[in-house]
């Protein structure tokens, strides 16, 4: 019989990769996983144990294994997020097709596509938290840069369909968070 794993324990899964143990019941594991996001996976599972943590589930708060969580992450990979594609888009493409019949279609994995999509969500991140954080750039300047990102933000808002979750969701100037 295989242990017992507490909240906090980390596993490597053969197919959904590295992953830490977020919630457990007495049939299941809910692990979030670097690449796949959150799946649930049987105890009897085939599943390597990285690192069991015994804690009884009721001992650790939500809080706490949030925090593990970014802290494995960014040690492992440098992750600042877990950004998981909406179910009904894995596996799928994106075609793009010409005006011009004669042209030839152009696919896209869209796994591909949307992993670019979060890139680029990323650096406009980064970007915001350099002009927030400069000291040569004046409050003035500050502002206009920002409220020019709030607007990329905005333009992006069409990709949100394919987010899994929707507080990763781009947001314009109608919405207070990014």
């Amino acid at each position: 019989m295989k242990q017992i794993l507490g909240i906090g324990s980390r596993i490597n899964h053969p197919e959904y990769g590295k992953g830490v143990v977020t919630n457990v019941t007495a049939k299941m594991y809910w692990v979030t996983f670097i690449d796949n996001g959150l799946e649930t996976i049987t105890p009897d599972d085939d599943f390597e144990i990285i690192e069991a943590a015994e804690d009884e589930v009721d001992t650790v708060s939500f809080y706490e294994v949030e925090k593990s969580l970014r802290n494995i992450l960014k040690k492992w990979n440098g992750f600042s997020e877990i950004v998981p594609i909406a179910d009904k888009w894995k596996g799928g493409t994106i075609v793009l097709k010409p005006g011009d019949s004669n042209l030839a279609s152009k696919e896209i994995p869209i796994d591909t596509f949307f992993h670019k999509i979060v890139m680029l969500r990323d650096r406009l991140r980064v970007m915001e938290q350099k002009i927030n954080s400069s000291k040569e750039l004046g409050e003035q300047d500050k502002i206009d840069l920002q409220q020019y990102i709030t607007r990329c933000y905005g333009s992006l808002t069409t990709f949100n369909v394919l987010f899994k979750s929707t507080s990763q969701h781009f947001k314009g100037e109608g919405s207070a968070n990014k």
